[in-house]
């Protein structure tokens, strides 16, 4: 992986909102058709997105267009992501008969499309892959970094092309499973035991042995919130109890949730409740 040192700025801050700061932004050696790079980075706690891929085309001239690929992935630091961004230039489509591509894809290439799309299990393989990617020659690395990313562009598209009326709630259907739907209610107990100390994502679907996938699928199936906005609510809930009782600060209350600091305690206590925590000291 090498550090980046070109000029153009791919817009995350337009995509994922203000509230995503930059950290760090690596280019990998790919192709003159298709540039690719990893961008570290970090969201204020009361605005953590959900794990998501985009995909977004936008035309270039009559039977010229270009699209992009993004796939926001958390780190084990809470609020921190990774973010994967690929964009294929005009370049790359050239090589294909425009027949085919209109007759293949899922949108209209004579007007800008944006689409947003689980993350599936083998997208995140093939991420994996692409982070972790070592070969004995700079050449043979942009070869093996050309194959995943073009691989990740066809699951991308059959992850937008294949309707989901097959399956009424994607990749739930293993919730059919005494076993499974379990796992998910052990995953929800244990967010309510560690609210001092919250988990991520990763963490968690380890800690009940099931994939970080299905875990985020099933949680949203079976309690109709994603793992994220239920911790918020119980860390928010459980603070104003706390604020309540006497011998409580807002800094004591802050830091008995696991918050980084009382300024994001307090941004999302104001954004969950409409009130500054002060306003409910005892």
């Amino acid at each position: 992986m090498v550090k980046t040192t070109h000029t153009a700025i791919a817009p995350i801050e337009r995509i994922l909102g203000q509230q995503a700061r930059v950290l760090n932004r690596s280019l990998l050696p790919v192709s003159q058709s298709v540039r690719a790079e990893w961008i570290e980075i970090e969201f204020e706690e009361a605005a953590w997105p959900e794990e998501h891929a985009r995909l977004n085309l936008f035309p270039i001239a009559d039977g010229q267009f270009c699209l992009q690929l993004l796939y926001l992935l958390y780190t084990e630091e809470p609020g921190n992501a990774l973010v994967c961004w690929l964009e294929f230039k005009p370049e790359f489509f050239e090589q294909y008969p425009l027949d085919t591509l209109m007759a293949n894809m899922p949108f209209r290439f004579d007007k800008v499309t944006e689409q947003q799309f689980t993350i599936c299990t083998q997208s995140i393989t093939l991420l994996e892959q692409l982070q972790e990617l070592n070969a004995p020659t700079g050449f043979i690395q942009a070869l093996q970094h050309t194959e995943l990313v073009v691989h990740l562009l066809r699951r991308a598209l059959e992850c937008v092309t294949i309707p989901f009326t097959a399956c009424p709630v994607p990749a739930c259907r293993f919730l059919a499973y005494d076993s499974e739907r379990e796992k998910v209610m052990d995953a929800r107990r244990i967010m309510e035991q560690t609210l001092d100390q919250p988990l991520t994502i990763k963490e968690l679907s380890r800690k009940v042995a099931m994939n970080e996938c299905y875990l985020k699928k099933g949680f949203k199936a079976l309690f109709s919130k994603t793992i994220h906005e239920y911790q918020q609510e119980l860390r928010i809930s459980k603070a104003k109890i706390l604020l309540k009782q006497d011998g409580y600060s807002v800094s004591d209350v802050a830091n008995s949730l696991g918050y980084s600091s009382i300024s994001h305690f307090s941004t999302a206590f104001k954004k969950a409740t409409g009130m500054k925590p002060c306003e409910l000291l005892a």
